[in-house]
């Protein structure tokens, strides 16, 4: 069984990620932002470093979906491939920090790519407005994002949306963050879980 938790910056992912882990006594595989090493560069100059942090995300998540098939286990992922190919890439090429020419060969990339990966069984999709996003990306307080623009996060969560009503590849579930604290509330938590459980049990 493969979950994958998508959302946008601040949505609460990781957190999700590491509740249903234990939940389920799952694995859970995280997005890897502590060793990235260009992700402190690309939020100081987003034009310089795109391309080079969207590649290795691209790397990075292309060899986490290898290590899910491979390993047999039931695993909870943080955030999806699909994220950084029909969201953060065509945004940022989009607000022109990003060259058309770069955004071709990486989109290039994706697609070789995209042949050998197969989607996760379960996506779970984290809604939540710019306000929301803002509150939790101050609380958890990480260096690189406190530079993060207000119309940047407008601009993705309006892709997110986009591609979540056109998703197609498996089974969606959404869960609208304004409205529920399922990393402080448990009884939120038991609502999140239900409604994964139902999910789950609807794939056999």
């Amino acid at each position: 069984m493969h979950i994958a938790i998508a959302g946008n910056i601040g949505s609460g992912k990781t957190t999700l990620a590491t509740l249903l882990a234990k939940q389920y006594k799952w694995k859970a595989q995280y997005e890897n932002t502590e060793d990235n090493p260009y992700i402190n560069s690309f939020y100081e100059d987003m034009q310089r470093w795109s391309f080079n942090l969207q590649v290795y995300f691209l790397n990075s998540r292309f060899r986490q979906i290898i290590e899910i098939k491979n390993s047999g286990k039931n695993v909870v992922q943080d955030r999806t491939i699909y994220e950084d190919a029909y969201i953060f890439a065509p945004n940022l090429h989009s607000m022109g920090l990003m060259s058309t020419r770069d955004f071709n060969n990486y989109k290039s990339l994706f697609e070789l790519i995209n042949q050998f990966i197969k989607p996760p069984d379960l996506l779970i999709y984290l809604r939540a407005t710019v306000p929301t996003l803002v509150k939790q990306i101050q609380k958890r307080g990480r260096d690189y994002e406190s530079s993060i623009r207000i119309d940047y996060l407008t601009r993705l969560n309006e892709r997110y949306e986009a591609w979540a009503s056109t998703y197609k590849l498996g089974k969606l579930l959404v869960i609208d963050v304004d409205n529920i604290n399922f990393c402080e509330n448990k009884k939120d938590l038991g609502t999140v879980i239900d409604k994964v459980e139902a999910e789950i049990h609807g794939l056999f």
